[in-house]
């Protein structure tokens, strides 16, 4: 089995584009699959919780990094 995972990089991209861009990049990816966005706009954190309880893809984590954020999501349909 892979571990890789497909990275987006959204860092420099203001609200509501790492959102628009998380949408299309979990379609890019099989339903089990994982993806890792990386984005640095404020509203990330909230956005993409917010996001992932309204589209049902499960966000694994959230990684604090030095100017940026990590997150993991699961592709669940």
């Amino acid at each position: 089995m892979n571990s890789e995972k497909k990275v987006f990089d959204f860092r420099g991209m203001q609200c509501p584009i790492p959102i628009l861009e998380t949408s299309k990049a979990i379609k890019t990816i099989e339903v089990g699959g994982v993806i890792k966005v990386l984005a640095n706009d404020p509203a990330a954190k909230s956005d993409l919780q917010a996001w992932s309880k309204r589209t049902g893809h499960q966000l694994l984590e959230i990684n604090d990094k030095e100017g940026f954020v990590e997150f993991l999501l699961k592709r669940d349909h």
